[in-house]
């Protein structure tokens, strides 16, 4: 091949595929830019037979990060690359395990170089390999080059996992009931510990609570992928956290808008029939992903950084009697301040007051209830404008409560910077390309200095004593063997104790599961958990103030989200479940949004935690 030659994104059949195995297994070492490199160190030390481990640190946000450094003269690729790569690279090279990652974000070439040197001082020969894109150019990687560090920029994550299955199980791209296997295994693994307890705990529900010990000793995630397409999930044996039906259904319905057309590049699978089989504490079974009616898409999404603005946003404390008041009027005093300088600027700025409302977990009429029992408050204002010297006046602004404002208040915090969003686009597959790049490294005397791994065994790495294990096991066990039962007939109760609940961003949309604790309740959800039901219950999202809507604040909003939010409600009936979608409720998306919460994250406890009370009756 010629160097960095140029390939488009036409499906083409692979010639003569070789099975280099029966099976694969594929570890996620990371499920985003601020994960742990000891816990992926972890999970090559616990688990023997990985074949693969996959660094999936890359999303819109990191992206737009990284877009507006490397503008301003700095790395395009993720800046911890260093890190990671100093503590994993000594051991996978070791075991002759790969390591995938699109930690190349921007500029996955310095990214190369980068590594390739951190190889060479830690004096390893290895050879390194960039691309861009989906699983095709990953598996043309493996096949021509034989990397041990595999280097992308943004592509679908699933496809991070996808291209070893493809080149070590002798899959071709018109394999597709294996590729959507392949994808779902992907899936599952791509957000690191939210599939094995991670970001599962839960202290307030009795179905999701374990000890702190447990969640200390999370595993990461690996799959076991056999060339007929069977998927296994696993964590390392003996480990903390829980892996079983309700980690692997949020998991599975995390982010992924229709669950009947989960699109990627190389495949568009069906995940309604998905169905999940415990066959111990530490490995689950994954059947019945399909591919969609339209096999694969004809257009690729296609993101361009464009400025959207300046942001400017301001905090200060308020404590003791009528502590929130205080904030209300600090709020009206920066407001009127602006307007008087930059008329028609309300519009631009969100408040809140976290401890009373910064989530919208209150509907604007039940604040009075609340107000006289709050002690301890923080108004947080925040402003997207589209100058710069605006976002600079607005915390000039807020500085001046010190002498101008309430009395009683204090550390005030401010900060402003320019903002970008990612614009989607779908372009034609034959009109996006991509290509590869191998180098390797020449080793030279290791320095110490460039080896931060900690000194320890690798067979007792992270390991509990004999009796947390035997407790954690038997624990899990007990969880496996113990049904749910359905909600009681013909009484109220909190939806908190009939489902639980994980959310997620898509640019500027929220995507919320609900899985039933007991699959015969769905049929009573599905009454529940309408359109009309849904507006009501998110329409405090789409305030800009509480404190200053008035007296007929809700009712505007109310109107408001009935006229124009989309809400769109999917049946998985695989995992007996709802997957919700409410367009245009993220304030812009995580990139501009003005909100404490920008990816709509806590809004499943938001959903499950709503005072109101539902009757339930036994369906017949």
């Amino acid at each position: 091949m010629e160097k960095d030659e140029i390939f488009n994104c036409d499906i083409k059949l692979r010639k003569s595929p070789v099975r280099h195995k029966e099976k694969v297994y594929v570890g996620c070492g990371a499920g985003f830019g601020g994960d742990r490199p000891l816990g992926a160190l972890k999970l090559l030390q616990r688990v023997p037979h990985l074949d693969y481990l996959v660094l999936e640190c890359l999303a819109e946000r990191t992206l737009a990060d990284r877009y507006q450094i490397m503008m301003s003269g700095g790395d395009g690729f993720d800046s911890r690359i260093s890190e990671w790569m100093s503590m994993l690279l000594p051991l996978a090279a070791e075991r002759e395990i790969c390591i995938i990652t699109n930690m190349g974000a921007i500029d996955p070439l310095g990214a190369q170089e980068k590594v390739l040197n951190i190889a060479k001082d830690l004096g390893l020969s290895i050879k390194g390999s960039s691309t861009y894109l989906g699983a095709a150019p990953i598996v043309q990687c493996l096949e021509r080059h034989k990397p041990q560090v595999v280097i992308t920029s943004r592509v679908a994550d699933a496809a991070l996992f996808l291209g070893p299955m493809i080149y070590e199980l002798g899959w071709n791209w018109n394999d597709f009931n294996e590729l959507a296997q392949g994808v779902l295994a992907g899936h599952l693994l791509e957000c690191g510990c939210q599939l094995t307890g991670g970001y599962y705990m839960h202290p307030g529900d009795k179905n999701r609570c374990f000890s702190f010990e447990q969640l200390l000793d999370l595993s990461l995630p690996f799959a076991e992928v056999s060339f007929d397409g069977r998927v296994c999930v696993a964590k390392a044996e003996k480990s903390g956290g829980i892996l079983d039906f309700g980690t692997c259904a949020q998991q599975l319905l995390y982010e992924v808008g229709d669950p009947g057309a989960y699109i990627t590049p190389d495949v568009v699978v069906d995940f309604q029939g998905v169905s999940f089989h415990a066959l111990s504490n530490d490995k689950v079974l994954c059947l019945g992903a399909k591919p969609s009616l339209d096999k694969f898409p004809d257009k690729l999404l296609q993101l361009i950084p464009k400025d959207c603005g300046w942001k400017g946003w301001g905090e200060i404390s308020y404590g003791g009697y009528a502590c929130v008041r205080r904030a209300e009027a600090a709020e009206f005093l920066v407001r009127t301040w602006m307007e008087e300088r930059v008329p028609g600027v309300q519009d631009h700025i969100a408040s809140y007051i976290i401890g009373l409302d910064s989530l919208r977990v209150l509907e604007i009429n039940e604040h009075d209830s609340y107000i006289e029992h709050v002690k301890d408050i923080r108004l947080r204002m925040d402003g997207l404008f589209d100058l710069k010297d605006h976002a600079v006046h607005f915390i000039k602004e807020f500085e001046s409560l010190y002498t101008n404002g309430p009395a009683g208040g204090g550390g005030i915090s401010t900060g402003w910077k320019k903002e970008i969003i990612l614009q989607k686009q779908l372009v034609n597959r034959e009109h996006v390309f991509w290509f590869t790049n191998a180098k390797c490294s020449v080793p030279s005397e290791a320095r110490e200095a460039h080896l931060p791994v900690p000194r320890m065994a690798h067979k007792s790495f992270g390991h509990q004593s004999d009796d947390y294990v035997d407790r954690t096991s038997n624990s899990m066990l007990n969880s496996l063997l113990q049904t749910p039962q359905p909600a009681p007939a013909g009484q109220k109760i909190p939806l908190y104790y009939v489902a639980h609940s994980r959310a997620g961003d898509k640019g500027n949309d929220l995507n919320f599961s609900i899985i039933p604790h007991c699959p015969q309740d769905i049929e009573r959800l599905k009454k529940i958990i309408t359109p009309s039901w849904l507006k009501h219950v998110v329409s405090s999202l789409f305030v800009a103030s509480s404190i200053c809507a008035g007296p007929n604040g809700s009712r505007r909003v109310h109107n408001w989200v009935d006229e124009h939010a989309t809400v769109e409600i999917y049946e998985v009936k695989g995992i007996s479940s709802l997957n919700v979608v409410v367009r245009n409720a993220l304030d812009g998306g995580v990139n501009s949004s003005r909100r404490i919460d920008r990816h709509g994250k806590t809004v499943s406890d938001l959903i499950l935690c709503q005072n109101e009370r539902y009757e339930f009756s036994r369906p017949i």
